[in-house]
């Protein structure tokens, strides 16, 4: 098997799919968040960073060896869901390959449900607008991750539908496979395909916000200038350069004056009951 790993350093980080006579090699990515398993209970706001794990999976009669370097969560949950298996024993070869392969698989799904959940705090944030906070930038970021998730599984496609074509008589050196494993890489696509739209609402809501925070600006500007205007033309009125006996009694200052404070209150009491405040 070392002499086997060293003929193929040359293509580390390729999906890829080898058949000879005596085996079948499939190298996979799986996608994994640093944090963990438990980053699915962690904090949404600080989203565990993601990290893509080469597998090698060479399948001969009756054996199948995973090759890898670190640890894997996928492979550790694979384990794990063998503990109660008591019929490992009537598996093929190409069963435990698909397994494998589908737990693979199902680590995208769990990485979308992690975007999934990040995407709905951006929603809230962008929804009630909390100043302070960079949202596009963080829509910039979310995309970059669902940009990662896609570039890491869409190479996939080639190889698991190449395990179905006849001319790689898969079945006759490790079994027959799964036959579902090429909808369920699809549906993994749609998913993230999926995530790309919802972030896309995401930048509407911000985007409509900014646009109703202009829009409440505009309006305290505008009744600010409703209820200043008749005072400045009051004013203007009563500063022109000519002879009235109004003028003369200085009581008619305060006139004035409540003339001016009652057409702002009744300028606000109108922009009350129209519910323009």
């Amino acid at each position: 098997m070392r002499e086997l790993r060293q003929a193929e350093e040359g293509e580390v980080g390729q999906v890829r799919l080898v058949r000879n006579a005596q085996r079948l090699q499939l190298t996979v990515k799986s996608l994994e968040p640093i944090a963990g398993e438990g980053a699915r209970d962690s904090d949404p706001r600080e989203p565990p960073d993601l990290v893509s794990r080469d597998i090698d999976l060479v399948a001969g009669e009756n054996v199948v060896i995973s090759m890898h370097d670190g640890p894997s969560l996928t492979l550790d949950r694979f384990r794990a869901g063998l503990d109660d298996e008591t019929r490992l024993g009537v598996l093929t070869a190409g069963d435990v390959l698909s397994s494998l392969i589908d737990e693979v698989l199902d680590g995208y799904f769990r990485v979308v449900e992690l975007i999934e959940r990040e995407i709905d705090v951006l929603d809230q944030v962008a929804l009630h607008g909390h100043r302070g906070e960079d949202i596009i930038g963080r829509i910039v970021a979310t995309r970059v991750r669902i940009g990662l998730v896609r570039r890491a599984l869409a190479p996939h496609r080639h190889s698991i539908a190449s395990l179905a074509l006849p001319e790689m008589r898969a079945a006759e050196t490790i079994g027959p496979l799964w036959p579902g494993l090429l909808d369920r890489l699809e549906a993994a696509m749609t998913a993230v395909e999926g995530l790309r739209t919802n972030l896309l609402g995401t930048f509407d809501i911000q985007t409509s916000r900014e646009a109703q925070r202009a829009n409440d600006v505009m309006r305290t500007l505008t009744l600010l200038s409703a209820v200043l205007l008749p005072a400045v033309v009051l004013a203007s009125v009563m500063g022109m350069n000519f002879k009235l006996a109004f003028f003369d009694t200085t009581a008619n200052f305060w006139i004035v004056v409540a003339g001016m404070a009652a057409l702002a209150i009744g300028i606000l009491g109108v922009a009350r009951w129209r519910g323009w405040l």
